[in-house]
């Protein structure tokens, strides 16, 4: 697919229905752009972070939070 948008004064520019489309996201969403050394770039749709699931996962980390462990493990 090919979509041609115009860059404003400001740097801005409008992503075109179809590519939003393609991509997935609506308003709100993140964008990340990775531009390789050629000078191509790439964009997609950052997943945003499940906050809750990131929480729940902490709480079950603490059994390797110790003393001990801290000692086995520095040289890693």
């Amino acid at each position: 697919m090919l979509a041609i948008a115009k860059i404003t004064a400001k740097g801005q520019t409008t992503i075109p229905q179809d590519v939003r489309a393609a991509l997935k996201v609506v308003p709100g969403d993140l964008i990340a752009w990775d531009v390789a050394a050629d000078g191509t770039a790439t964009v997609r749709r950052v997943q945003t972070m499940d906050l809750e699931y990131l929480r729940a996962v902490e709480g079950t980390l603490s059994e390797w939070n110790s003393a001990a462990d801290e000692e086995a493990y520095r040289g890693l």
